[in-house]
């Protein structure tokens, strides 16, 4: 599985563990780098001492490369950057904005920047700024997501027809079948969400792991439109957000449903009803939680079982 994506890393396994809020603590991200993956602490849910904090212990806990991910639309960005730059990160993925805000800065310090996009304009925008690599997530992924809502594998072919980007797909994908299909269709890594929130090393609350073991094909809707849209499992929360949606209601009105903390409600206490549950389509694939370098050893057996046997399949065909 050796590629761009490895090289570019310094990794095993073209697997990147996903920054997710609440998730992606320093336990998830150095375990995802131990087994030959490239774990990512997830800084949005993180105040920058808190980032800080969970740096050190990554650095402690593995020798291997791993990076940061840093949703661009909050605040306290500067700060968490700085941090960054101070620690001497050498990966970083943004997301949830513009990436000429950052690229240049990182680049000047010797980082290895990726940027998650949705569509094929923030694709070329992604070559323009200079990153290293693209993440193209699709509409299946968990969390906030792109209001294009297009699919993952009609997403890949078209950002790969448009940049020579190393490409990494988001967004469906849980088991080694998923990382051949996407393959396939131009993807040269796999960014892997949902299946890490079920692990033993996540930091999310055990209710919202076992919350997520529960979840069916049907279980988790795309919301808050109007705002930002967000793949949720259906709860006593979504439900008040789907009420209000379908009677008209302004974005400042969800807002004021939403308040403060709710993501943390739900994902991090451990509230499976009042709280915000971001998860995606691949839950439904999701029936245990084991230890990550358990699920990343399983992923890459899985995807070279299944690459072997197209290949037979393809040689029998023909004779």
């Amino acid at each position: 599985m050796q590629n761009r994506l490895t090289s570019l890393f310094g990794i095993d396994f073209p697997i990147i563990q996903a920054g997710m809020i609440w998730c992606s603590g320093w336990r998830l991200a150095s375990a995802v780098s131990n087994a030959g993956g490239l774990g990512l602490i997830g800084a949005g849910s993180m105040e920058p001492e808190v980032l800080l904090e969970h740096i050190h212990k990554c650095k402690d806990a593995t020798n291997k490369p791993f990076g940061v991910n840093i949703p661009l639309l909050y605040s306290r960005v500067d700060r968490q950057i700085e941090i960054i730059l101070s620690e001497g990160v050498k990966i970083v993925f943004t997301s949830a904005g513009n990436p000429s805000l950052l690229t240049p800065l990182l680049k000047n310090h010797g980082v290895t920047v990726v940027h998650v996009i949705a569509n094929v304009k923030s694709a070329l925008k992604c070559e323009q700024s200079g990153v290293d690599a693209i993440v193209a997530e699709g509409f299946e992924a968990g969390g906030h997501n792109g209001k294009e809502e297009t699919t993952t594998f009609t997403l890949l072919p078209l950002i790969r027809n448009a940049t020579k980007l190393p490409l990494i797909a988001a967004g469906g994908i849980a088991t080694g079948r998923g990382m051949l299909a996407a393959m396939a269709l131009g993807a040269e890594g796999f960014q892997i969400g949902s299946r890490f929130v079920a692990s033993e090393e996540s930091s999310a609350h055990p209710d919202f792991k076992h919350k997520v073991l529960e979840t069916g094909d049907g279980d988790t809707f795309l919301t808050m439109k109007s705002l930002m849209p967000v793949r949720l499992i259906k709860n006593s929360f979504f439900l008040k957000v789907r009420e209000l949606e379908e009677s008209g209601a302004s974005p400042d009105e969800l807002k004021q449903l939403l308040g403060k903390g709710r993501a943390k409600l739900g994902m991090f206490d451990g509230n499976t009803e009042e709280g915000e549950l971001e998860i995606g389509q691949a839950a439904a694939l999701i029936k245990s939680i084991k230890p990550a370098g358990e699920i990343v050893r399983e992923m890459v057996e899985e995807f070279e079982e299944a690459r072997k046997g197209l290949l037979e399949y393809r040689i029998s065909n023909i004779e």
